[in-house]
């Protein structure tokens, strides 16, 4: 899954680490749409509050806050608005950039993260369990989320805005392999 080992920079010098390449293959492109839905409920919710917060501060009367906080309490709306727009119609796009994912014949490879990336090569000799899920949107856009996990909780890795039947196949698959693995260990 890396390059075939350090390589060395032209005129000599020491060598550079190997650097990983992106896994080979994107999630749905639904998986937008998904991101999208999640993140209006919840920013919904969020600019719901903080209007609700306002309007009670502003029709109560209470005049016991300093100005700034005042001020700040009428356009807590505002940047809900704002960090929610970003949320709903930037983040999902951006994580469908990011988000990657590849199954060799010993490790499961996974690329998340927006800035920040994490690279998770999961070894399928270490997998104990594989399991598929499906939230209600998910199985209103035909989408699913596997998640491979080892007896270590940081070795373990989850793909979300997965088709759901590449997800049913791909748990399927590694959990034979998996078994087999083990199997042949013993």
């Amino acid at each position: 899954m890396t390059a075939a080992g350090p390589t060395h920079p032209p005129g000599g010098g020491e060598p550079r680490p190997p650097r990983l390449r992106p896994p080979a293959h994107r999630v749905s492109p639904r998986a937008i749409a998904h991101w999208m839905i999640e993140a209006l409920l919840l920013w919904g919710l969020a600019f719901g509050l903080a209007w609700g917060v306002a309007a009670w501060f502003e029709g109560s009367g209470w005049t016991g806050l300093p100005g700034w906080l005042e001020t700040a309490i009428g356009w807590l709306p505002v940047a809900a608005a704002v960090a929610g727009l970003l949320m709903i119609f930037v983040a999902p796009v951006w994580r469908f950039r990011v988000h990657r994912w590849e199954v060799s014949a010993d490790v499961v490879y996974t690329r998340t993260g927006w800035f920040s990336r994490e690279w998770l090569l999961v070894p399928v000799s270490r997998i104990q369990t594989v399991d598929t899920k499906q939230g209600w949107i998910e199985r209103l856009l035909g989408l699913a989320t596997i998640e491979v996990n080892t007896a270590s909780h940081t070795g373990s890795s989850e793909v979300s805005g997965l088709p759901a039947d590449v997800a049913t196949r791909l748990s399927e698959e590694l959990a034979h392999r998996a078994h087999d693995l083990r199997d042949d260990a013993t």
